[in-house]
């Protein structure tokens, strides 16, 4: 049986993921900070399929919750990182900026680096890779002025993967990497007051995702209109981008 460690798996994508893995007849190990939650997707699934733990990725003990899933799922064949948040913070309300800060970077460098030292303590082999996939997002490629801590954040995270996958290559550590880019997509994490365009369902999303993962894709930028607007903000130079002060989302 496939096992998968989802970190984030209360809401938004990281749920929609482990619902089609645990229905695609996967063992799967979920966290969050909701414990209710939790609960409730064991419940739903079943105690034999679904193994749980609370935990805050920007808190240090959280490595100790993940080696406690890791006891009870065993070694997983994938490891998926959806933990995230990120604001619209023209203001630059500091609690908001830094909160981005700590999750998606701070949390993210723990949770893979401690999982990428469980593969080098475990018998995985180059037929058998250990896959660790991240949400990153398409906010990385440009930095967006109406949300400046979620746009780097997501750069770094990117950038982070890319050495990541030549360190292993480097230390012969046998895992490899998906740097998972969506566009708009309708979960909690976005105002939901604001008009976003090209804007995703979390099914639909996931459709792509599951897509990325069953092909091991080292990059993923879905859908196919966000591919053609991200080559084209790679073209623009950084000194007419700075000055494009029209963006509303």
């Amino acid at each position: 049986m496939n096992t998968a460690i989802i970190i984030g798996a209360t809401s938004g994508i990281g749920r929609e993921v482990a619902v089609r893995l645990v229905e695609g007849g996967w063992k799967v190990g979920i966290t969050g900070r909701r414990t209710g939650a939790l609960e409730a997707f064991r419940s739903q699934y079943g105690a034999d399929k679904v193994f749980i733990s609370t935990m805050d990725v920007t808190r240090d003990d959280s490595v100790q919750a993940l080696d406690t899933l890791l006891d009870q799922t065993g070694a997983p064949n994938l490891f998926f990182y959806a933990s995230g948040v990120g604001y619209q913070n023209r203001e630059l309300n500091l609690e908001k900026e830094i909160r981005t800060v700590r999750t998606n970077c701070e949390g993210m460098v723990r949770m893979v680096d401690h999982f990428i030292g469980y593969v080098r303590s475990h018998e995985y082999a180059y037929a058998n890779q250990a896959h660790v996939a991240v949400i990153t997002s398409v906010a990385g490629v440009a930095a967006l002025g109406t949300a400046p801590a979620y746009s780097a954040t997501k750069r770094m995270q990117s950038t982070y993967l890319s050495a990541l996958a030549q360190l292993s290559r480097m230390e012969h550590i046998p895992v490899r990497f998906t740097d998972i880019r969506p566009g708009f997509v309708a979960t909690d994490i976005l105002n939901p007051d604001k008009h976003y365009p090209m804007l995703m369902s979390k099914e639909k999303a996931t459709d792509h995702i599951m897509k990325a993962l069953r092909r091991k894709k080292r990059v993923y930028t879905f859908d196919w209109r966000f591919r053609v607007a991200t080559f084209f903000w790679r073209l623009i130079p950084r000194g007419i981008w700075e000055r494009i002060t029209w963006i509303k989302n």
